[in-house]
């Protein structure tokens, strides 16, 4: 009797277990619906946060659209797993392994200053794991396992160089932070003046978190210069152009700030910003149907006040190119993934935009212009294809 009984209650089991194996069997190819890890090493506090903060805005728009489209690989999702690095690349080393060992990414995305970059390659390196870049630098850094959807020298200085010069004066002075990025932007800047029979009447680099430019202020009125070419985001250099309007300097000398975007309108009062140029990818008050769109959708994800930035579409664009990367080889093998990236091609809010084999962009800049409270397209420059990277 405690036979059958036995037999009786193990029947029922038994079709469980087999009807489970025989559904295992029949699963396709890529039903694993675990998601797909993605890392986001960006400062969300300390000098560069504004970068960081509207960049992770770019990240999550693009990772909930494709989530909402289906995910990848029939049906999985993208997760984004985001650290803050507080502008300090010793914690974005830290972060990144963690990231790769701990969190099992396929990709890690940031950081926003050149020195964490540099290292933060070095761990992508070494554990072969794309890191994703999305930030105006100086150029000339080629990696397998980085890739920069970044205006570099070739897209910014080289057009920007001539325009001024025909416009507000032949006579340049370069102030910019004492690190690498200002330094080699220097270096680009002095090139294209030479190239333009201009002249350098000055150059000087200061470190972070100087409150009194006067020497500065007065070093750069007495060299004549026509156009000065400002390379000092965020809060420094949002304090040094008060300093300069309130010097009266503005009627003597057109300021270029390199990397300006839309978060100065938030800083800085519009008369104050009132003339000052940038060479940007994109603007958040283009007139094209796919700029439109895309500021709509951050706005109605992030709120109406929202700021809309070359970060946030750079960002999102990275993302896509991931996501498309991954859908054509099916599978989130790395090396498959990275070959993939290569020779890319898509639009997210000014234009079809390419990554190369060189891991850098064919980007269409624009020379933008601070004008009644707006960041204002002056010229549109149009697809800027920069030399070969890996040279």
């Amino acid at each position: 009797m405690l036979f059958r009984k036995e037999i009786v209650i193990g029947l029922p089991i038994i079709v469980i277990l087999l009807s489970v194996f025989g559904a295992y069997l029949y699963l396709p190819k890529n039903a694993d619906k675990r998601s797909v890890k993605i890392g986001v090493v960006l400062p969300l506090s300390g000098d560069f946060e504004t970068y960081g903060r509207y960049g992770v805005q770019g990240a999550k728009m693009a990772v909930d659209e494709i989530n909402k489209a289906g995910g990848v690989l029939n049906g999985r999702r993208l997760e984004l797993i985001i650290e803050d690095n507080k502008t300090d690349p010793n914690i974005a080393v830290k972060q990144i392994r963690k990231l790769i060992q701990e969190d099992d990414v396929i990709a890690v995305m940031g950081p926003v200053s050149s020195s964490a970059r540099d290292a933060m390659t070095k761990v992508a390196r070494q554990f072969k794991t794309p890191l994703l870049y999305g930030i105006s630098y100086e150029g000339n850094r080629y990696d397998r396992y980085l890739f920069c959807y970044s205006p570099i020298p070739d897209h910014v200085i080289t057009p920007l160089v001539p325009f001024m010069a025909k416009n507000y004066g032949p006579s340049f002075y370069i102030f910019g932070y004492d690190y690498v990025w200002p330094h080699e932007m220097a270096e680009a800047i002095k090139r294209e003046v030479k190239k333009s029979k201009c002249e350098i009447s000055g150059v000087e680099f200061t470190p972070f978190g100087i409150k009194d430019f006067s020497s500065s202020l007065k070093k750069i009125r007495e060299s004549g210069a026509d156009v000065l070419m400002l390379i000092l985001p965020g809060p420094d250099g949002f304090s040094f152009i008060r300093q300069f309007n309130k010097a009266g300097m503005r009627k003597h000398v057109k300021i270029v700030a390199i990397a300006a975007e839309e978060t100065y309108l938030h800083a800085l009062p519009p008369e104050e910003l009132e003339g000052i140029i940038a060479n940007v990818h994109f603007l958040s008050s283009l007139e094209s149907k796919e700029a439109k769109s895309f500021v709509a959708r951050q706005k109605k994800m992030f709120g109406d006040n929202t700021i809309v930035t070359y970060s946030t579409e750079s960002h999102y664009g990275l993302i896509m190119l991931l996501q498309k990367a991954i859908e054509k080889v099916g599978t989130i093998d790395k090396e498959k993934i990275i070959d993939a990236m290569e020779n890319l091609t898509i639009t997210v809010g000014n234009g079809p935009v390419t990554m190369r084999k060189d891991h850098h962009m064919n980007l269409n800049m624009i020379i933008s212009e601070f004008t009644a409270g707006k960041l204002i397209a002056k010229k549109n420059i149009g697809l800027v294809i920069p030399g070969n990277q890996k040279k």
